[in-house]
């Protein structure tokens, strides 16, 4: 509750769930290398699952995936 609070107040356009952490508590769900790069919704907001950095650091492979999740990022905000 207290997190969607502060989601209801910012109004962002759009989220960014880095990790399963984020995945888990803002939709209930795990699994990110299966989900990230697939827009979803949380609490009605365009919502996008990405690699957390952390697990980029450790694993720099996913670079290449992450670099996709942002471009389309990058296009979701730019046309709205």
């Amino acid at each position: 509750p207290f997190l969607m609070r502060h989601i209801a107040l910012a109004q962002p356009e759009v989220l960014v769930l880095a990790g399963n952490g984020a995945l888990q508590v803002l939709l209930g769900k795990r699994g990110i290398a299966r989900l990230r790069g697939q827009w979803t919704q949380a609490g009605g907001i365009p919502a996008l699952p990405m690699f957390h950095p952390a697990h980029l650091l450790r694993s720099p492979e996913f670079k290449r995936e992450t670099w996709a999740d942002l471009l389309s990022l990058k296009a979701r905000l730019s046309h709205g």
